[in-house]
Protein backbone atom coordinates (compact mmCIF):
# COMPACT_ATOMS: atom_id res chain seq x y z
CA UNK A 1 0.00 0.00 0.00
CA UNK A 2 1.42 3.43 -0.96
CA UNK A 3 2.10 6.03 1.70
CA UNK A 4 -0.43 8.45 0.21
CA UNK A 5 -3.19 5.83 0.07
CA UNK A 6 -2.41 4.73 3.63
CA UNK A 7 -2.67 8.29 4.93
CA UNK A 8 -5.94 9.04 3.16
CA UNK A 9 -7.59 5.78 4.26
CA UNK A 10 -6.57 6.37 7.88
CA UNK A 11 -7.77 9.99 7.85
CA UNK A 12 -11.09 8.92 6.31
CA UNK A 13 -11.63 6.15 8.86
CA UNK A 14 -10.78 8.36 11.83
CA UNK A 15 -13.02 11.19 10.60
CA UNK A 16 -16.02 8.84 10.49
CA UNK A 17 -15.53 7.83 14.13
CA UNK A 18 -14.04 11.03 15.55
CA UNK A 19 -16.94 12.12 17.75
CA UNK A 20 -17.43 8.66 19.23
CA UNK A 21 -13.70 8.33 19.93
CA UNK A 22 -13.58 11.73 21.65
CA UNK A 23 -16.43 10.62 23.93
CA UNK A 24 -14.18 7.73 24.99
CA UNK A 25 -11.25 10.11 25.70
CA UNK A 26 -9.40 8.87 22.62
CA UNK A 27 -7.76 11.79 20.80
CA UNK A 28 -6.64 12.06 17.18
CA UNK A 29 -2.89 12.07 18.02
CA UNK A 30 -3.36 8.87 20.05
CA UNK A 31 -5.00 7.11 17.10
CA UNK A 32 -2.57 8.35 14.48
CA UNK A 33 0.55 7.55 16.52
CA UNK A 34 -0.76 4.06 17.25
CA UNK A 35 -1.76 3.39 13.65
CA UNK A 36 1.59 4.74 12.43
CA UNK A 37 3.41 2.34 14.72
CA UNK A 38 1.25 -0.59 13.54
CA UNK A 39 1.77 0.05 9.83
CA UNK A 40 5.42 1.10 10.19
CA UNK A 41 8.66 -0.92 10.34
CA UNK A 42 8.01 -1.98 13.94
CA UNK A 43 4.58 -3.33 13.06
CA UNK A 44 3.42 -4.84 9.77
CA UNK A 45 5.95 -2.84 7.73
CA UNK A 46 3.31 -1.60 5.30
CA UNK A 47 4.82 1.90 5.19
CA UNK A 48 8.38 3.04 5.77
CA UNK A 49 8.66 6.82 5.90
CA UNK A 50 11.68 8.21 7.68
CA UNK A 51 10.66 11.00 10.03
CA UNK A 52 14.04 12.59 9.39
CA UNK A 53 13.17 13.16 5.72
CA UNK A 54 13.06 16.85 4.78
CA UNK A 55 9.45 16.66 3.56
CA UNK A 56 8.24 15.37 6.92
CA UNK A 57 10.19 18.03 8.80
CA UNK A 58 8.68 20.68 6.56
CA UNK A 59 5.21 19.27 7.26
CA UNK A 60 5.82 19.43 11.02
CA UNK A 61 7.04 23.02 10.75
CA UNK A 62 4.08 24.10 8.60
CA UNK A 63 1.70 22.35 10.98
CA UNK A 64 3.03 24.29 13.95
CA UNK A 65 2.73 27.60 12.08
CA UNK A 66 -0.92 26.96 11.15
CA UNK A 67 -1.85 25.71 14.63
CA UNK A 68 -0.20 28.67 16.36
CA UNK A 69 -1.90 31.22 14.09
CA UNK A 70 -5.34 29.59 14.35
CA UNK A 71 -5.06 29.31 18.14
CA UNK A 72 -4.04 32.96 18.41
CA UNK A 73 -7.18 34.11 16.59
CA UNK A 74 -9.14 32.77 19.58
CA UNK A 75 -7.21 34.92 22.08
CA UNK A 76 -9.36 37.65 23.64
CA UNK A 77 -7.09 40.67 23.49
CA UNK A 78 -8.88 42.49 26.31
CA UNK A 79 -8.45 39.58 28.71
CA UNK A 80 -4.84 39.02 27.65
CA UNK A 81 -3.96 42.68 28.18
CA UNK A 82 -5.42 42.62 31.71
CA UNK A 83 -3.93 39.31 32.79
CA UNK A 84 -0.72 38.75 30.83
CA UNK A 85 1.70 39.74 33.60
CA UNK A 86 -0.46 37.97 36.16
CA UNK A 87 -0.51 34.39 34.85
CA UNK A 88 0.83 33.86 31.28
CA UNK A 89 3.75 36.20 31.96
CA UNK A 90 4.65 34.27 35.11
CA UNK A 91 4.49 30.93 33.30
CA UNK A 92 6.74 32.22 30.51
CA UNK A 93 9.10 34.35 32.60
CA UNK A 94 9.44 32.15 35.69
CA UNK A 95 7.95 28.73 34.94
CA UNK A 96 9.67 28.17 31.58
CA UNK A 97 13.25 28.96 32.72
CA UNK A 98 12.80 26.85 35.86
CA UNK A 99 11.45 23.98 33.76
CA UNK A 100 14.56 24.12 31.55
CA UNK A 101 16.87 24.15 34.57
CA UNK A 102 15.06 21.36 36.43
CA UNK A 103 14.74 19.32 33.23
CA UNK A 104 18.41 19.79 32.40
CA UNK A 105 19.59 18.71 35.83
CA UNK A 106 17.35 15.64 35.83
CA UNK A 107 18.32 14.61 32.28
CA UNK A 108 22.04 14.96 33.03
CA UNK A 109 21.58 12.62 35.97
CA UNK A 110 19.10 10.07 34.59
CA UNK A 111 19.60 9.80 30.82
CA UNK A 112 22.64 7.62 30.03
CA UNK A 113 25.53 8.44 27.70
CA UNK A 114 25.04 12.18 27.38
CA UNK A 115 27.05 15.20 28.50
CA UNK A 116 25.79 17.83 30.92
CA UNK A 117 25.27 20.26 28.03
CA UNK A 118 23.25 17.62 26.15
CA UNK A 119 21.20 16.99 29.30
CA UNK A 120 20.27 20.66 29.48
CA UNK A 121 19.54 20.55 25.76
CA UNK A 122 16.97 17.81 26.41
CA UNK A 123 15.50 19.92 29.20
CA UNK A 124 15.15 22.92 26.86
CA UNK A 125 13.66 20.84 24.05
CA UNK A 126 10.99 19.41 26.35
CA UNK A 127 10.17 22.68 28.14
CA UNK A 128 7.69 24.13 25.58
CA UNK A 129 4.09 22.96 25.69
CA UNK A 130 2.20 21.95 22.57
CA UNK A 131 -0.70 23.91 21.13
CA UNK A 132 -1.97 20.96 19.06
CA UNK A 133 -2.01 18.39 21.88
CA UNK A 134 -3.49 20.97 24.26
CA UNK A 135 -6.38 21.77 21.94
CA UNK A 136 -8.80 19.43 23.73
CA UNK A 137 -8.43 21.57 26.84
CA UNK A 138 -7.84 25.00 25.29
CA UNK A 139 -11.05 24.80 23.22
CA UNK A 140 -13.27 23.30 25.93
CA UNK A 141 -15.85 26.03 26.55
CA UNK A 142 -16.79 24.57 29.91
CA UNK A 143 -13.40 25.64 31.26
CA UNK A 144 -13.34 29.35 32.20
CA UNK A 145 -12.20 31.46 29.27
CA UNK A 146 -9.42 33.09 31.26
CA UNK A 147 -7.83 29.72 32.16
CA UNK A 148 -8.14 28.43 28.59
CA UNK A 149 -6.45 31.56 27.36
CA UNK A 150 -3.58 31.20 29.83
CA UNK A 151 -2.77 27.77 28.37
CA UNK A 152 -3.25 29.05 24.84
CA UNK A 153 -0.92 32.03 25.20
CA UNK A 154 1.68 29.96 27.03
CA UNK A 155 1.79 27.26 24.35
CA UNK A 156 1.78 29.91 21.62
CA UNK A 157 4.84 31.74 22.89
CA UNK A 158 6.97 29.30 24.87
CA UNK A 159 8.34 27.38 21.89
CA UNK A 160 9.57 30.63 20.34
CA UNK A 161 11.15 31.71 23.61
CA UNK A 162 12.80 28.31 24.11
CA UNK A 163 14.26 28.12 20.59
CA UNK A 164 17.15 30.58 21.21
CA UNK A 165 18.01 28.63 24.37
CA UNK A 166 18.03 25.40 22.36
CA UNK A 167 20.27 27.03 19.74
CA UNK A 168 22.73 28.24 22.38
CA UNK A 169 22.86 24.82 24.05
CA UNK A 170 23.44 23.10 20.70
CA UNK A 171 26.47 25.33 20.15
CA UNK A 172 27.71 24.64 23.67
CA UNK A 173 27.20 20.87 23.39
CA UNK A 174 28.84 20.71 19.96
CA UNK A 175 31.90 22.76 20.95
CA UNK A 176 32.31 21.32 24.42
CA UNK A 177 32.99 24.83 25.71
CA UNK A 178 31.23 28.16 25.89
CA UNK A 179 32.44 29.92 22.75
CA UNK A 180 30.33 33.03 23.35
CA UNK A 181 29.59 35.20 26.35
CA UNK A 182 26.21 35.08 28.12
CA UNK A 183 25.63 38.59 26.82
CA UNK A 184 25.95 37.37 23.25
CA UNK A 185 23.26 34.74 23.73
CA UNK A 186 21.02 37.16 25.60
CA UNK A 187 21.24 39.58 22.68
CA UNK A 188 20.60 36.73 20.26
CA UNK A 189 17.46 35.69 22.13
CA UNK A 190 16.16 39.24 22.45
CA UNK A 191 16.78 39.87 18.75
CA UNK A 192 14.95 36.72 17.69
CA UNK A 193 12.00 37.37 19.98
CA UNK A 194 11.88 41.09 19.25
CA UNK A 195 11.93 40.64 15.48
CA UNK A 196 9.28 37.94 15.75
CA UNK A 197 6.99 40.15 17.82
CA UNK A 198 7.45 43.21 15.59
CA UNK A 199 6.95 41.46 12.25
CA UNK A 200 4.14 39.29 13.62
CA UNK A 201 2.16 42.30 14.81
CA UNK A 202 2.81 44.25 11.59
CA UNK A 203 1.85 41.41 9.24
CA UNK A 204 -1.17 40.34 11.29
CA UNK A 205 -2.62 43.82 11.70
CA UNK A 206 -1.88 44.90 8.13
CA UNK A 207 -3.20 41.65 6.67
CA UNK A 208 -6.35 41.72 8.79
CA UNK A 209 -7.03 45.39 7.96
CA UNK A 210 -6.57 44.94 4.22
CA UNK A 211 -8.60 41.74 4.09
CA UNK A 212 -11.45 43.24 6.12
CA UNK A 213 -11.55 46.27 3.82
CA UNK A 214 -11.59 44.08 0.70
CA UNK A 215 -14.33 41.90 2.19
CA UNK A 216 -16.48 44.88 3.19
CA UNK A 217 -16.20 46.31 -0.34
CA UNK A 218 -17.13 42.98 -1.93
CA UNK A 219 -13.80 42.60 -3.70
CA UNK A 220 -13.02 39.08 -2.47
CA UNK A 221 -14.88 35.79 -2.28
CA UNK A 222 -15.39 33.60 0.77
CA UNK A 223 -12.93 30.97 -0.46
CA UNK A 224 -10.30 33.61 -1.26
CA UNK A 225 -10.77 35.14 2.19
CA UNK A 226 -9.99 31.77 3.79
CA UNK A 227 -6.88 31.27 1.66
CA UNK A 228 -5.69 34.82 2.28
CA UNK A 229 -5.96 34.33 6.03
CA UNK A 230 -3.77 31.25 5.79
CA UNK A 231 -1.32 33.19 3.62
CA UNK A 232 -1.00 35.82 6.35
CA UNK A 233 0.19 33.13 8.78
CA UNK A 234 2.77 31.83 6.31
CA UNK A 235 3.93 35.34 5.39
CA UNK A 236 4.49 36.27 9.03
CA UNK A 237 6.59 33.15 9.54
CA UNK A 238 8.56 33.43 6.28
CA UNK A 239 9.34 37.14 6.54
CA UNK A 240 10.48 36.75 10.13
CA UNK A 241 12.72 33.77 9.35
CA UNK A 242 14.29 35.76 6.49
CA UNK A 243 14.90 38.62 8.89
CA UNK A 244 16.61 36.16 11.32
CA UNK A 245 13.79 36.41 13.82
CA UNK A 246 11.66 33.73 15.42
CA UNK A 247 9.00 32.68 12.95
CA UNK A 248 6.90 30.72 15.45
CA UNK A 249 6.47 33.74 17.71
CA UNK A 250 5.61 35.78 14.62
CA UNK A 251 2.93 33.30 13.53
CA UNK A 252 1.25 33.37 16.94
CA UNK A 253 1.43 37.14 17.35
CA UNK A 254 0.18 37.59 13.77
CA UNK A 255 -2.93 35.63 14.72
CA UNK A 256 -3.57 37.99 17.64
CA UNK A 257 -2.99 41.03 15.41
CA UNK A 258 -5.22 39.57 12.72
CA UNK A 259 -8.08 39.10 15.20
CA UNK A 260 -7.77 42.71 16.38
CA UNK A 261 -7.75 44.13 12.85
CA UNK A 262 -10.31 41.80 11.27
CA UNK A 263 -12.79 42.38 14.14
CA UNK A 264 -15.91 40.22 13.84
CA UNK A 265 -14.66 38.73 10.55
CA UNK A 266 -12.00 36.74 12.44
CA UNK A 267 -14.64 34.31 13.72
CA UNK A 268 -14.91 32.55 10.34
CA UNK A 269 -11.92 33.80 8.32
CA UNK A 270 -9.47 31.38 9.97
CA UNK A 271 -11.66 28.28 9.64
CA UNK A 272 -9.65 26.84 6.74
CA UNK A 273 -6.35 27.56 8.51
CA UNK A 274 -7.60 25.73 11.61
CA UNK A 275 -8.93 22.77 9.61
CA UNK A 276 -5.73 22.37 7.60
CA UNK A 277 -3.70 22.67 10.79
CA UNK A 278 -5.80 19.89 12.30
CA UNK A 279 -5.31 17.65 9.28
CA UNK A 280 -1.58 18.36 9.19
CA UNK A 281 -1.37 17.53 12.90
CA UNK A 282 -2.97 14.13 12.28
CA UNK A 283 -0.56 13.32 9.46
CA UNK A 284 2.49 14.55 11.41
CA UNK A 285 1.65 12.28 14.34
CA UNK A 286 1.06 9.41 11.93
CA UNK A 287 4.60 9.84 10.58
CA UNK A 288 5.86 10.15 14.15
CA UNK A 289 4.31 6.75 14.88
CA UNK A 290 5.88 5.26 11.76
CA UNK A 291 9.40 6.59 12.24
CA UNK A 292 10.08 7.48 15.87
CA UNK A 293 7.72 5.72 18.27
CA UNK A 294 9.19 2.23 17.79
CA UNK A 295 12.88 3.18 18.21
CA UNK A 296 12.03 5.29 21.26
CA UNK A 297 10.33 2.34 22.96
CA UNK A 298 12.96 -0.24 21.95
CA UNK A 299 15.91 1.77 23.24
CA UNK A 300 14.30 3.10 26.44
CA UNK A 301 16.25 2.55 29.65
CA UNK A 302 15.02 2.71 33.22
CA UNK A 303 16.68 6.10 33.63
CA UNK A 304 15.08 7.44 30.45
CA UNK A 305 11.62 6.26 31.47
CA UNK A 306 11.99 7.82 34.93
CA UNK A 307 13.15 11.06 33.35
CA UNK A 308 10.20 11.16 30.93
CA UNK A 309 7.71 10.63 33.76
CA UNK A 310 9.38 13.37 35.79
CA UNK A 311 9.41 15.66 32.75
CA UNK A 312 5.63 15.36 32.37
CA UNK A 313 4.95 15.77 36.09
CA UNK A 314 7.29 17.31 38.69
CA UNK A 315 9.66 19.03 36.24
CA UNK A 316 6.68 20.90 34.79
CA UNK A 317 4.35 21.14 37.78
CA UNK A 318 6.81 22.41 40.41
CA UNK A 319 7.94 25.40 38.29
CA UNK A 320 4.29 26.20 37.52
CA UNK A 321 3.48 26.13 41.24
CA UNK A 322 6.47 28.38 42.02
CA UNK A 323 5.51 30.82 39.26
CA UNK A 324 1.98 31.09 40.66
CA UNK A 325 3.16 32.09 44.16
CA UNK A 326 1.67 35.44 45.03
CA UNK A 327 -1.26 35.17 42.61
CA UNK A 328 -3.55 33.53 45.19
CA UNK A 329 -4.61 30.96 42.61
CA UNK A 330 -6.64 28.06 43.94
CA UNK A 331 -4.64 24.87 44.29
CA UNK A 332 -6.90 23.18 41.73
CA UNK A 333 -6.01 25.84 39.14
CA UNK A 334 -2.27 25.47 39.80
CA UNK A 335 -2.50 21.67 39.44
CA UNK A 336 -4.63 22.02 36.31
CA UNK A 337 -2.17 24.43 34.66
CA UNK A 338 0.77 22.31 35.73
CA UNK A 339 -0.53 19.02 34.42
CA UNK A 340 -1.93 20.21 31.10
CA UNK A 341 1.39 21.11 29.53
CA UNK A 342 1.70 18.43 26.81
CA UNK A 343 4.86 18.01 24.71
CA UNK A 344 4.48 17.59 20.98
CA UNK A 345 5.21 19.38 17.72
CA UNK A 346 7.69 21.97 19.01
CA UNK A 347 9.74 19.36 20.87
CA UNK A 348 9.79 17.10 17.81
CA UNK A 349 10.94 19.97 15.59
CA UNK A 350 13.69 21.01 17.98
CA UNK A 351 14.99 17.44 18.20
CA UNK A 352 14.97 17.05 14.42
CA UNK A 353 16.74 20.39 14.09
CA UNK A 354 19.59 18.98 16.17
CA UNK A 355 19.83 15.82 14.09
CA UNK A 356 19.79 17.85 10.88
CA UNK A 357 22.16 20.71 11.76
CA UNK A 358 24.36 19.59 14.64
CA UNK A 359 26.91 16.84 15.07
CA UNK A 360 26.49 15.80 18.68
CA UNK A 361 27.79 12.58 20.19
CA UNK A 362 24.49 11.96 21.94
CA UNK A 363 22.12 13.14 19.21
CA UNK A 364 20.44 9.73 18.81
CA UNK A 365 19.87 9.54 22.57
CA UNK A 366 18.43 13.05 22.56
CA UNK A 367 16.07 12.24 19.69
CA UNK A 368 14.84 9.02 21.27
CA UNK A 369 14.40 10.56 24.72
CA UNK A 370 12.40 13.43 23.28
CA UNK A 371 10.37 10.99 21.16
CA UNK A 372 9.58 8.87 24.22
CA UNK A 373 8.42 11.98 26.11
CA UNK A 374 6.19 13.06 23.22
CA UNK A 375 4.80 9.54 22.94
CA UNK A 376 4.00 9.44 26.66
CA UNK A 377 2.45 12.90 26.49
CA UNK A 378 0.21 11.96 23.57
CA UNK A 379 -1.37 9.15 25.56
CA UNK A 380 -1.24 10.46 29.14
CA UNK A 381 -2.43 13.98 28.40
CA UNK A 382 -4.85 12.78 25.74
CA UNK A 383 -6.49 10.20 28.00
CA UNK A 384 -6.76 12.62 30.94
CA UNK A 385 -7.98 15.72 29.07
CA UNK A 386 -11.70 15.00 29.30
CA UNK A 387 -11.85 13.73 32.89
CA UNK A 388 -9.27 16.21 34.14
CA UNK A 389 -11.20 19.11 32.62
CA UNK A 390 -14.45 17.82 34.09
CA UNK A 391 -12.87 17.57 37.55
CA UNK A 392 -11.54 21.12 37.32
CA UNK A 393 -14.92 22.44 36.16
CA UNK A 394 -16.62 20.78 39.13
CA UNK A 395 -14.11 22.35 41.51
CA UNK A 396 -14.48 25.77 39.91
CA UNK A 397 -18.27 25.48 39.98
CA UNK A 398 -18.21 24.82 43.71
CA UNK A 399 -15.83 27.68 44.48
CA UNK A 400 -17.09 30.14 41.85
CA UNK A 401 -16.22 33.75 42.65
CA UNK A 402 -13.95 32.64 45.52
CA UNK A 403 -11.27 31.76 42.95
CA UNK A 404 -9.25 34.96 42.35
CA UNK A 405 -8.13 33.80 38.91
CA UNK A 406 -11.73 33.74 37.58
CA UNK A 407 -13.18 36.80 39.24
CA UNK A 408 -14.45 38.43 36.03
CA UNK A 409 -18.21 38.20 35.61
CA UNK A 410 -17.77 36.51 32.23
CA UNK A 411 -15.53 33.84 33.75
CA UNK A 412 -17.93 33.16 36.62
CA UNK A 413 -20.78 32.72 34.15
CA UNK A 414 -18.63 30.34 32.10
CA UNK A 415 -17.95 28.26 35.21
CA UNK A 416 -21.60 28.09 36.18
CA UNK A 417 -22.60 27.09 32.67
CA UNK A 418 -19.82 24.53 32.63
CA UNK A 419 -21.11 22.83 35.74
CA UNK A 420 -24.50 22.33 34.12
CA UNK A 421 -23.39 20.40 31.03
CA UNK A 422 -21.54 17.21 30.31
CA UNK A 423 -18.74 16.78 27.77
CA UNK A 424 -20.69 14.95 25.11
Amino acid sequence: MSALLSVTVIVFAYALLSRRLEAWSVTAPMIFVLVGWVIGPDGFALVDIGFEQSGVRLLAEATLVLVLFADATRVDIGIMRRQFFDMPGRLLGIGLPLTIVFGGLAASWLVPNISIAEGFLIGAILAPTDAALGKAVATNRQIPKRIRQVLNVESGLNDGIALPVVTALVALAAAGADLETPGHWAQFALREIGIGLAIGVAVGVAGGTILRSAWDKGWTTGAARQLTTMAIAVMAFSITETATGNGFIAAFVAGIGFRAAAREMHETAADLTEDLGELATWVTFLFFGVGLAGPAIRTATVGTVVYVLLSLTAIRMVPVALSMLGTHCARSTTVFLGWFGPRGLASMLFALLIVDEADLVGESTILRTVSLAVLASVFLHGASARKGSAAYVRQATQMGADMPEIQDVEDIREVRRGGQHDFS
